[in-house]
Order: structure tokens, then C-alpha cells, then sequence
């Protein structure tokens, strides 16, 4: 009784309102990590004829902030540890907002560098933000972690289907399409700014008093890092060409997006459930057994099974990712012992997982040109979920990085 007191103190030490601007700060920073990526989608074909570029250089719009989530990432904990997590997420979403106001001020420069700097912001809140809410939520961390998946999924999935709108029906022009968004990071930057002060003493302190674990020598970090991209690869492979395998199947491209958008939505709710079912389970051995199976079905549905199912294929396979992000997100709390560690495997896990993300795509898009065909790329997809299967089932046992697993000496 007297640890749960002491532990709920800790999140609120003052008054409950405390608490909800806490809660509050997360969900408006986790709804600036998905939209000023997902709102470029749609406009790309628009940007590319605007400013005259090749499909090459507006495919880099896409493409850079992975290559940017992969180089800071690993850098992201240790300015955490120096500097206190509260001050670089602050300065994080302010340096956001900067770059997306940088990226649609003139042409195809400030496109660029703007794009660079959002993409390093939001790395360095990927990589903090599932270690955060451990230290902040200890006894909810599953519930807060669904939280924040929602909230980033949710807004993402909203940017991409309101930037062609806004640009044209608003007349904004996609550049107005895609500044809208450093808004979410004004107000995210409002709500967290009175973190700060409270916080700041207590993680430089903690900062002192936690060793950090060299997880890049840890096999169970390996475990986690190559779960954490292998599945990110699955996901970004799936939103990039699954429209264009249904078309090949006969689909129109209407019904191919709109399947597409099912997929995504089924996500949601699976996101914000699978964490909290994760965090009461010692072991999420069986979770992963169960999540990569709904793949295995969804996809070899679309291969050999009916085109009348076709729908019920997708959203087995955006259950199946869903439920592989978030148990990825938990993963880097539940295998580590304290909020710093969970940062640095985050860091290693997002860093090679993004930059598995952004050779992803290209890789299966080669596949497909090689072969005139989709059949090798899914048999491609189906071979990197058995590696999900089976990194997933050495993750989720049930042991910390730097201790033995139960029974070793």
C-alpha cells in the first residue's frame, strides 16, 4: 500500500488537475508524430508538378525523415540523460513546428532542410515518449501507451485524408496543406511547457542516479531491435504497395484506397488494447504467436484466397500490425528496469528498425519490376513475418536486458 502511495504521489504530486495536464501534454505530443508525414502522401503528385522536381527527388519528401528517425534515435537518450526529457521534448516539438513552417515557406530547398528537421524532432519523440510514460506511469503503462498509440494513429490517419481537401477545397495550396500542422505543435508545446518546471530537478537526478545499460551488447535488446524493424518493414511495405497488389487483382483504385483507409482504421482499436492486455502478462510470448497468425491469414487471403473477402483480408492484416507496433512500444518498457534504459533500447530498436522501414518499400518495389508480378514480393512479406515470429517470440519472454532470464544462474 504505502509503495502504490508513493508511486501515485509521484505522478501527481500536487493536485489531480496536475495529472490531466500531464496526460494531456502526451496525447497533443503524440498527435504531432504521424500527421507532417501522413499528410504528404496525398500531395506529393501535387508538390512534384508545383515546383517542377523529378518522382525521385519528391520521393526523398517521404523517404528523409525515416533516414532521420534512424540517425538521431540513438542520440535521443543520451540528451535525455544530460539535459532532462521534459526540456528536450519541449524543444523537440518547438523545433518540429519550426520545420514544418520551414518546409512549406518558399521552393524546393526549405522543402528539403524543413523536411530534415521535422523528421530529426520527431525521432527524438519516438524514441522518448514509451520511456517516459514507464517512468511517469509505472502502474499504467499499458493504458498510457494505448493512449498515445491512438492519438498518433488517429491524427495520422486524419492528415491523410483531409491535405488534398484542404488544399484545394480551402485553396490553401499544399503548402497551406501541410504548415496547418505546426499548429498541433503549438499547442502541444502549451501544454507541455508547465512540465518543465516540475520535473525538470527530478530527471536530472534520476538521470545521475541510473546507470545506463550498454543495450547494443545485450542479445535481448538484438531480439527487440530486429522485431521492432522487422515489423515497421511489414508496415510501411503494406501502406506503400497494397493498393497497387489489389489493382493488379482487378480492384479499382477507389476501392483499393478505400480498403486501404479500413486497414488503417481497424488499427486503432487494436492499438490502444493489445498494450494493456500486454503489461498484465509476464510473458507476451503467446501475444506474438496470436499477432503475427493474423498476418499470416490476412495476407495469404490476398495471395490464394477469395477477392469477395478481400476487405476481411486487410483488416487482418492492420490488426496484425497494429498489435505489432504496440507490443514493440511495451517491449521497450517491460524488458528494461528503469525509464532511461527504456529510452536507450529505444533508441537502438527505432534506429534500425526506421532505417529496415526505408529500404522496405524500395526493396519490394524492385522485387515487383524484377518479376512482372506480386506473387514473390507477398512470399517476401509472408518469409519477414516468420523473422517477426520468431525475434517476436525471443522478445516476449519474460526477463529484463542486463539480468538472466528466470531459471539461469
Amino acid at each position: 500500500m504505502k509503495k502504490s502511495i508513493e508511486t501515485h504521489s509521484r505522478i501527481h504530486p500536487d493536485s489531480d488537475s496536475r495529472l490531466w495536464l500531464l496526460v494531456l501534454g502526451i496525447i497533443f505530443l503524440a498527435t504531432n508524430l504521424r500527421a507532417p508525414i501522413t499528410s504528404v502522401g496525398p500531395l506529393v503528385e501535387t508538390i512534384r508538378t508545383d515546383l517542377g522536381i523529378s518522382n525521385t527527388l519528391a520521393g526523398l519528401i517521404t523517404t528523409l525523415p525515416l533516414i532521420a528517425f534512424a540517425l538521431l534515435s540513438p542520440v535521443a537518450p543520451k540528451l535525455a540523460r544530460r539535459y532532462g526529457m521534459p526540456l528536450v521534448l519541449l524543444a523537440s516539438v518547438i523545433l518540429l513546428g519550426v520545420g514544418i513552417l520551414i518546409r512549406s515557406s518558399w521552393g524546393i530547398g526549405t522543402l528539403l532542410i524543413g523536411t530534415v528537421i521535422l523528421g530529426l524532432a520527431i525521432s527524438v519523440c519516438n524514441v522518448l515518449m514509451p520511456s517516459l510514460i514507464k517512468e511517469k506511469f509505472p502502474l499504467r503503462t499499458g493504458l498510457m501507451i494505448g493512449v498515445y498509440s491512438v492519438a498518433m494513429n488517429l491524427t495520422g490517419a486524419i492528415a491523410s485524408g483531409v491535405s488534398v481537401p484542404v488544399a484545394e477545397g480551402a485553396g490553401l495550396g499544399w503548402k497551406g496543406a501541410l504548415a496547418i500542422w505546426a499548429v498541433l505543435a503549438l499547442i502541444a508545446s502549451v501544454f507541455w511547457a508547465p512540465q518543465l518546471r516540475r520535473e525538470r530537478q527530478q530527471a536530472h537526478i534520476s538521470g545521475q542516479r541510473d546507470k545506463p545499460t550498454n543495450v547494443w551488447k545485450s542479445a535481448l535488446a538484438w531480439y527487440v531491435t530486429l522485431y521492432m524493424g522487422l515489423q515497421s518493414l511489414l508496415f510501411y511495405v503494406v501502406v506503400t504497395w497494397l493498393p497497387d497488389i489489389l489493382k493488379s487483382q482487378g480492384m479499382s483504385a477507389d476501392s483499393a484506397g478505400w480498403t486501404l483507409s479500413f486497414m488503417q482504421l481497424s488499427v486503432l482499436p487494436i492499438t490502444f488494447i493489445m498494450p494493456i492486455i500486454a503489461g498484465r502478462m509476464k510473458s507476451q510470448v503467446g501475444l506474438m504467436i496470436i499477432t503475427v497468425s493474423f498476418f499470416f491469414i490476412g495476407m495469404g487471403g490476398i495471395l490464394y484466397g477469395s477477392d469477395r473477402l478481400t476487405m476481411l483480408w486487410a483488416i487482418m492484416i492492420g490488426i496484425s500490425l497494429g498489435s505489432s507496433f504496440s507490443l514493440a512500444m511495451m517491449l521497450f518498457g517491460l524488458r528494461t528496469s528503469n525509464a532511461y534504459d527504456a529510452a536507450e533500447l529505444s533508441g537502438m530498436a527505432q534506429s534500425v528498425g526506421y532505417l529496415l522501414a526505408a529500404i522496405g518499400p524500395t526493396f519490394v518495389g524492385y522485387l515487383h519490376d524484377a518479376t512482372h508480378g506480386w506473387r514473390l514480393p507477398m512470399l517476401f512479406l509472408i518469409g519477414v513475418a516468420v523473422l517477426v515470429l520468431i525475434f517476436g517470440v525471443a522478445a516476449g519472454r519474460n526477463r529484463l536486458i542486463g539480468r538472466p532470464a528466470e531459471g539461469e544462474s
